[in-house]
């Protein structure tokens, strides 16, 4: 899949995370374990990042800013996940909501990505 394919879709995919940790503050419970979600190469961008990016995209500046963020995000999300497992809601909706370091990593890893595909 070509990076102008890989790219909305994986704004997509990261922006259903909030839901899924915000399901997961409330319930309890969810799908996948902080472990996993930690790792930043479980989920199909994060696999296009790390095996299957052209050496073209590779070697673009977007390309380590963007890989940086990606796994900021991931280290975030499974941290809040955690937590809401452990039934710390509170903490858990104080990291996930607006101006929380999940929140700006989640931006700004967005914008880089939307910056990357219009460079092209």
């Amino acid at each position: 899949m070509s990076i102008h394919e890989e790219i909305p879709k994986a704004v997509a995919a990261h922006g259903k995370w909030k839901s899924k940790l915000r399901a997961a503050i409330d319930t309890g419970e969810a799908e996948s374990t902080p472990e996993k979600v930690k790792m930043d190469n479980n989920c199909s961008f994060g696999i296009w990042l790390h095996e299957r990016i052209d050496d073209q995209h590779r070697g673009s500046p977007f390309y380590r800013d963007v890989l940086q963020l990606h796994a900021d995000f991931h280290k975030e999300a499974g941290s809040i996940l955690e937590l809401a497992l452990n039934g710390d809601k509170d903490e858990a909706n104080k990291r996930i909501g607006l101006g929380s370091n999940f929140s700006s990593i989640s931006a700004q890893l967005t914008n880089k990505m939307t910056e990357w595909k219009e460079s092209l």
